[in-house]
């Protein structure tokens, strides 16, 4: 806690947003307005598979987990034994983990079809909001994240976890710096599908799995275990598949090395192909080309053999390509630069979480702002609708409108199953 002397600072928050709504001039709260040992505290939402790691992290950053919720009993259990300190409450519905008043955070780590409304209705709540990649399931639901987040002055950080590496930074910012000459072409490939195999028959729920629950906003459908928990990405009524998955994060680093966190491709084309017996509905291989209004192209590439797994950034006097593991670059002494006094400097995180929590405390931008995860995730919706649909489409990343396709701007949102709606701003509509 605090000492008695310094302002605890949840109670500077709360005194801060209540002036927020008075004032419409920003507002920004130092950290040394923090007593030293004043944690943040962390209700995690979905704590299975990157949520247990998300869990750990978080505390190994500081926090406190005053809080756990899953549909899932037995992985909520689970969970619960990785708390090294104190004794969260546990939850099966997350509206009520959003009621606790000592939570600072939310992290939600649960399959993509909720990432959108528990992130709407966490920043409704009062609290800032740490979510895992790919930020949405439809790209009108990523530009009500956005809002929302604006609207109750929350920060909002994307997972998108390769921003804070020292070998994507320096691999954008030796693009941004011209060390390649001009950018013609960037190279982004991703993995194949990972599929359980035939679904076979469908089944009860366990009962330890809130089933109705975890579908939420989704269409009613039957129990089927090779649709549920990691299963959920190999089906668009939660996920994208490997586009929304790793491409979330290769062309995410094509964004961030190109300049264009703020906009996008004009136009997209692309063929795929899908599982000939329907084990899955996303695509087994694809190859997607965005062009954006400069004239680069990028392309995505599943199971292409001239697009390795990664990002490669291609110019006119050389090439970079970064993965997890390695920096590679053409010619080879273009790695050995110093950037040390390059005109253009990228923000510098070596450390996602902390970043987040940096954020927190100053109430600034994270790396992976919520309009930053938005518009990555938009890239990815795009390549999937032209894959689903089997034609090219062109966007207008101003308006985030597909242009005179109304079928396949249809595509770009999805009606909720009720209850649940798209409302922004009545708190009701989720109590």
């Amino acid at each position: 806690m605090p000492s008695s002397t310094s302002v605890s600072r949840r109670q500077f928050l709360k005194t801060s947003v209540a002036a927020s709504s008075v004032f419409a001039a920003p507002w920004i709260v130092p950290s040394t307005c923090f007593g030293a040992n004043d944690r943040v505290v962390v209700g995690s939402i979905g704590v299975r598979n990157q949520g247990s790691g998300n869990l750990k992290r978080f505390q190994t950053a500081g926090c406190q987990i005053g809080a756990i919720c899953d549909v899932d009993t037995d992985v909520q259990a689970e969970a619960l034994k990785l708390v090294n300190s104190g004794t969260p409450k546990l939850y099966g519905d997350y509206r009520r983990l959003l009621e606790q008043q000592d939570l600072d955070a939310v992290v939600i780590t649960t399959p993509d079809h909720w990432h959108a409304l528990m992130t709407i209705h966490a920043c409704e709540a009062g609290k800032d909001v740490y979510c895992e990649k790919p930020l949405s399931l439809t790209i009108a639901e990523g530009r009500r994240m956005v809002q929302a987040a604006r609207m109750h002055e929350r920060v909002v950080q994307t997972g998108s976890q390769q921003r804070s590496s020292h070998l994507f930074r320096k691999a954008c910012e030796l693009v941004r710096n011209g060390h390649i000459g001009d950018l013609h072409e960037v190279h982004c490939g991703i993995s194949g599908v990972n599929h359980p195999g035939q679904l076979g028959p469908n089944t009860d729920p366990p009962a330890n799995l809130d089933y109705n629950m975890w579908l939420g906003p989704a269409p009613e459908r039957s129990y089927n275990e090779k649709r549920v928990h990691y299963n959920f990405r190999f089906w668009w009524d939660y996920s994208g598949g490997q586009m929304t998955n790793w491409g979330a994060h290769y062309l995410d680093i094509a964004q961030w090395g190109m300049g264009t966190d703020d906009t996008g491709p004009i136009a997209v084309e692309g063929t795929a192909t899908f599982h000939p017996e329907g084990f899955h509905e996303v695509t087994e291989t694809c190859r997607v080309t965005y062009t954006y209004a400069n004239g680069v192209k990028v392309i995505a590439g599943q199971k292409q053999e001239d697009i390795p797994g990664g990002t490669t950034f291609i110019g006119s006097q050389g090439r970079v390509f970064v993965n997890r593991k390695e920096l590679v670059t053409d010619p080879v002494d273009i790695a050995e630069l110093s950037l040390d006094d390059a005109p253009i400097k990228l923000t510098a995180s070596d450390d996602h979480t902390q970043n987040f929590l940096d954020a927190i405390r100053s109430r600034e931008k994270p790396i992976c702002d919520v309009e930053i995860g938005h518009r990555s995730a938009t890239v990815c919706h795009l390549g999937n609708i032209v894959c689903r649909l089997g034609r090219s489409i062109q966007w207008d990343p101003k308006a985030e409108r597909i242009v005179d396709d109304e079928q396949a701007h249809a595509m770009t949102d999805r009606v909720y199953r009720a209850p649940w709606t798209h409302d922004l701003t009545v708190k009701s509509s989720w109590s």
